[in-house]
């Protein structure tokens, strides 16, 4: 279980929402990689694979673009 930050012994809301919005980027990172070291391979599939590990990796951006609207009150 991961541990969290807390102020005066309870978790808050700042640090969770730093903390999540830290993880989101380093999966989309990840994301990136993969897509890479399936360029290097020569076949249709791995173009098709690091192709679709690219799309995961902006749509974990757009995850993380919305979590940073929603954290400041303005999504509708």
């Amino acid at each position: 279980m991961k541990k969290y930050e807390t102020t005066a012994g309870y978790v808050t809301r700042t640090e969770t929402l730093a903390k999540l919005l830290e993880l989101l980027k380093e999966a989309e990172d990840c994301c990136y990689v993969i897509s890479h070291l399936h360029r290097t391979e020569d076949s249709k599939q791995e173009a098709l694979l690091a192709t679709g590990w690219r799309a995961v990796g902006q749509m974990i951006s757009l995850i993380h673009r919305k979590v940073i609207e929603i954290a400041k009150g303005k999504l509708q």
